[in-house]
């Protein structure tokens, strides 16, 4: 028998007007896609978006907390939603919108590979012969 989660099914219902969205399972939760997007996680019964510094200072004022993987490890990218926003579908589907098309985040500049002129080459080892 299938195992169901009723908040993944509660959270998906909510954002049902939302054309685009899909939800895949992964590591013990599900990523939330819009279009081409990745911008939500639920986890624990518990749901979060991407934000942005232009979006972070709402979370923040509303006392959301961001994503905590384990103890020593926490994405800060993602916040909980507020429980007000999670009941209210319109304003749902609105922050999720708005997780949705954020930037993702740039790379950051690695550095190049030296070139094979610039390397140094190992000594080379000869035996002496007798």
């Amino acid at each position: 028998m299938a195992k169901t989660d009723g908040f993944k099914d509660f959270v998906l219902d909510q954002l049902a007007e939302l054309r685009g969205l899909t939800c895949r399972a992964m590591f013990g939760g599900y990523g939330l896609r819009y279009r081409d997007t990745f911008f939500g996680i639920i986890h624990k019964g518990r749901l979060y978006f991407k934000a942005t510094p232009e979006t972070v200072e709402s979370y923040r004022a509303l006392g959301t907390k961001p994503f905590r993987v384990t103890k020593t490890m926490t994405l800060k990218t993602y916040y909980e939603v507020p429980a007000d926003i999670l009941e209210d579908s319109a304003q749902l589907i609105e922050w999720a919108e708005t997780a949705g098309t954020a930037p993702c985040p740039q790379p950051g500049r690695r550095r190049r590979a030296a070139s094979k002129a610039h390397k140094s080459k190992p000594a080379r080892i000869t035996r002496a012969r007798a």
